[in-house]
């Protein structure tokens, strides 16, 4: 999964298609996101000291990372991301629409550094 934590995504399917928002966590076991203003629902709670109002709370709860993509920070399109390895060994996300980097994966690997 490349969605990161802090990425902007729009939504594709869902009652909140077409939205952009930020990715607040990534589950990569469950294979889903939370995203910023997207998919919230209304808990109820009772008055307690931690919430003397008590009533609801609107929170977000996780949608499948595969109804989201990443809006691409060069572009600003949403774009599937690809995994390259720069000559330095370096493995980078790429938006697959324009080719632009969207940040490294890892550190060098010896391995991969071309001579």
């Amino acid at each position: 999964m490349l969605i990161r934590t802090n990425d902007t995504v729009k939504v594709l399917i869902g009652d909140d298609e077409g939205t952009r928002g930020r990715v607040l966590s990534v589950d990569r076991a469950a294979g889903k996101v939370i995203v910023e203003g997207v998919n919230r629902v209304y808990k109820h709670v009772r008055r307690s000291q931690r919430n003397p109002q008590g009533g609801r709370l609107s929170k977000e709860m996780p949608i499948f990372a595969s109804n989201v993509l990443v809006v691409c920070e060069k572009c600003q399109a949403p774009a599937r991301m690809g995994v390259r390895f720069l000559d330095d060994g370096t493995k980078e996300r790429y938006c697959k629409k324009c080719g632009a980097g969207n940040g490294s994966l890892g550190p060098p690997k010896a391995r991969r550094v071309k001579a």
